[in-house]
């Protein structure tokens, strides 16, 4: 029987050097990147999701980045039966490709498959959206640390759709949405190699604070701006966006906005590490690691 082809997955926490590596290593096997970050599938949303420039995107093809409209719908089951087609066409002509991004979930989805959550009353769905325009987030936000602590600690906390999807769970089964989660993977027609990208963390926030800077030099702020008509768009409840929406509104300055814009995509970081340490599969490597000592890896691992 012949070798299943190879997914060579691509993990870490945002700013921590992704993109340059992934790009390296296409090169190395001579193949194309699917992107796994769900920030960056929008169109309008360059600079706030750190989309590659365009000359990464042009050094190798890249899948799955900026191809929907803000107006979209866009699942991560969506997402998953997409990305498995583009693999199953690379495949046919490569024996390797990559999966790369820092949303776990959508990672989990192409290798391991989706979970299978329950249909939900039309009547739960409405009252919790009640609520939130009534009491606002943070009363949801205590309620889902309350009764699924587990998924509260890796999900981002801020975003009100992902609160309310978790708690519409919760509400309609008594139990919590991280107990859905799938056990047992799907079964693939590819072997998966995890590649992750670590640092200590001071060096990850710094990263961070210094790449918020640069969003900003580079126009975040106009980029926002056009954006904020639209603010109630599922798309948009991301960080870096909502944060200068506020700013808009007045309810921050922009200073503060800056501030918390840091501030969040930090604690986005931190639930990144959370999920991805949860993955006993993935081969951690310093973010200093040169890009050939990690390709030589790869190619020792799995005798390419």
């Amino acid at each position: 029987m012949s070798k299943k082809p190879l997914l060579i997955c691509i993990v870490g926490a945002t700013a921590i050097g992704k993109t340059t590596l992934s790009i390296a290593i296409a090169k190395a096997f001579d193949t194309e990147i699917i992107s796994a970050d769900s920030r960056q599938f929008y169109t309008s949303m360059n600079i706030g999701t750190a989309v590659p420039s365009p000359q990464e995107l042009a050094s190798v093809p890249h899948h799955f980045i900026q191809h929907k409209s803000i107006f979209d719908t866009y699942s991560v089951g969506d997402f998953e039966r997409e990305a498995l087609l583009k693999l199953d066409t690379l495949f046919s002509e490569k024996s390797t490709a990559l999966l790369v991004g820092g949303s776990g979930l959508y990672v989990d989805a192409v290798i391991n498959g989706l979970d299978i959550f329950p249909d939900i009353a039309k009547e739960i769905r409405e009252a919790l959206n009640t609520q939130l325009d009534n009491d606002g987030l943070q009363l949801l936000q205590q309620e889902l640390m309350s009764v699924d602590p587990m998924y509260y600690k890796t999900m981002d906390t801020e975003n009100p759709r992902r609160v309310l999807r978790a708690l519409e769970i919760y509400r309609a089964t008594g139990k919590p949405y991280s107990s859905f989660l799938k056990a047992k993977p799907a079964n693939r027609n590819f072997e998966t190699l995890y590649v992750g990208l670590t640092a200590e963390r001071p060096i990850v926030y710094e990263r961070i604070n210094k790449r918020v800077d640069v969003m900003l030099e580079n126009g975040l702020l106009q980029e926002a701006k056009n954006l904020y008509p639209h603010k109630e768009l599922n798309a948009l409840q991301t960080v870096g966006y909502r944060e200068l929406f506020q700013y808009f509104d007045g309810t921050h300055s922009l200073e503060k906005a800056v501030e918390e814009i840091k501030k969040n995509t930090r604690r986005f970081a931190k639930r990144q590490g959370t999920w991805f340490r949860k993955n006993q599969d993935i081969h951690w490597f310093d973010y200093t690691s040169k890009s050939d000592d990690i390709v030589n890896f790869i190619k020792l691992k799995n005798a390419l």
